[in-house]
């Protein structure tokens, strides 16, 4: 009990008003691009929007988001933790009442074409993985889930032996593929790659940043002249972690940095001046924040 109470502590409002921003944009990219045009989304979402189509009319996406999504994530409680799937609960249940809203309730006719696009399937294709994937991309930002199916790859991914990402393509192709079938033709499902595409690198922008930082380790023999003038170039600091040369068993010095991609060239040319001989090297940094951000 005493867990529960812990995890429930963790919530916070301030996620809650997001992530109902969130659902509510995901919801406008499915049911106002997608869907009225009989493109597919990725995980559930897609699913629930195929099975509404060859289904009764009363078993709507709404229904589908609600009836295949909350048992996964109940499912993946124990993995995922209690806070993460209230939510993302609450997530899927804030989704449904939008689509069920956009598509039966508002005066908006989303019945054979995109409103805003017509029935031209590259821009429906584009701008519905495009806003479905901000709506995606903050959900995961703020705490929760918003497809069953991520839940399911984080839990059965390693005892696969695939990755998660892996896992959640493999769903997807699968289900791109019987779509084809379905609908005895393939131009709706090749379309609907065009949206996972568009999806997934937006949901990269919105969970990591548009411009990623780089992070910076150089191996020098001389570190403190190389971090001073780092400090006094970009006004920030540095980290110096002691090393040993594994070839020469010489002692080293790692400094460690973080600078944005208009830095890089200055950088450089400020660390070769100082020592020419210096080992450099560069990656992406998904996030940067403090510990109390």
């Amino acid at each position: 009990m005493e867990k529960i109470l812990k995890s429930l502590s963790e919530l916070r409002i301030k996620n809650f008003l997001i992530l109902l921003l969130a659902d509510a944009v995901n919801a406008f990219g499915v049911t106002v691009f997608l869907a009225p045009v009989k493109l597919y989304d990725s995980g559930i979402s897609g699913t629930s929007i195929l099975l509404s189509q060859i289904t009764p009319s009363y078993m709507s996406l709404s229904v589908f988001l609600l009836i295949l999504n909350i048992p996964l994530f109940l499912f993946g409680l124990k993995k995922q933790g209690l806070t993460f799937t209230v939510y993302s609960v609450f997530t899927v249940g804030v989704y449904s009442l939008v689509a069920w809203l956009i598509t039966d309730v508002l005066p908006i006719d989303v019945s054979m074409a995109s409103p805003l696009a017509g029935d031209d399937l590259l821009l429906c294709a584009l701008f519905g993985g495009i806003v479905s994937g901000i709506g995606s991309g903050l959900t995961i930002r703020y705490g929760g889930a918003i497809d069953g199916i991520e839940v399911m790859a984080v839990i059965f991914a390693k005892k696969l032996n695939v990755t998660v990402g892996t896992f959640v393509m493999i769903y997807n192709v699968l289900l791109y593929i019987v779509c084809g079938f379905v609908l005895q033709s393939w131009i709706l499902p090749l379309y609907s790659i065009v949206t996972y595409g568009a999806g997934l690198k937006t949901v990269d922008f919105i969970v990591e940043g548009f411009d990623r930082s780089k992070e910076i380790i150089i191996v020098t023999d001389n570190p403190k002249e190389i971090s001073d003038a780092l400090i006094e170039a970009f006004e920030c600091g540095t980290t110096k972690i002691a090393a040993t040369g594994g070839y020469s068993n010489a002692d080293k010095t790692i400094i460690y940095f973080v600078v944005n991609r208009f830095q890089i060239s200055r950088m450089k040319n400020l660390v070769h001046e100082i020592d020419p001989k210096a080992f450099v090297t560069i990656s992406d940094v998904a996030d940067v924040f403090k510990a109390n951000d």
